[in-house]
């Protein structure tokens, strides 16, 4: 009769959590076996994550990053890692903070485009990363100043002041 005694909710959250280790392990080994026959025998990491945060709207904003990337239905794997970036807005400059681990500064090129947006791209032996940031106001590149320390790069750019008919407007002469 123990067969028909009842179990408690712990045993079945084990077993479930057995079950779903069980899986992901199963699951690894398939996507390790695909990717060597994919590549020629070489295993690349795949990196995937995400943040999600209130937006300055208020409505929640999923940020996606890594080399795998969804195209409609379809997976894509990058060579060049997306990193994690934020970018904060001040009053007279706009930071821009990027996690780079495990590369040198001196293989690091950031560039400022005259539409306004922020490329950053790092690449050595082992790690290859690249990032476009359409940034939060007009700014100065001229201005621009980066520090790299311990995988993390700051860049802060000090913003175009808007010229003095922007901020007032034009008069309209009433007839």
């Amino acid at each position: 009769m123990s067969f028909w005694r009842r179990r408690s909710i712990f045993d079945i959250f084990d077993e479930m959590m057995r079950d779903i280790e069980e899986m992901f392990y199963d699951l690894e080994r398939e996507f390790e076996r695909f990717m060597t026959e994919r590549r020629g025998g070489k295993v690349e990491p795949l990196i995937y994550g995400f943040r999600i945060y209130i937006g300055p709207d208020g409505k929640p904003v999923i940020e996606e990053f890594g080399n795998v990337k969804r195209k409609g239905r379809r997976t894509v794997i990058k060579e060049e890692v997306e990193p994690l970036v934020d970018v904060f807005e001040d009053e007279d400059k706009v930071t821009i903070v990027a996690e780079l681990p495990g590369v040198d500064k001196d293989k690091i090129d950031i560039r400022i485009t005259k539409d306004n947006r922020l490329i950053i791209r790092a690449r050595d032996e082992n790690r290859k990363y690249y990032k476009e940031i359409e940034l939060p106001a007009k700014v100065k590149p001229e201005t621009a100043k980066a520090k790299y320390k311990n995988g993390v790069l700051e860049i802060v750019i000090e913003k175009e002041k808007p010229k003095k008919e922007e901020e007032e407007g034009i008069k309209v002469k009433v007839e």
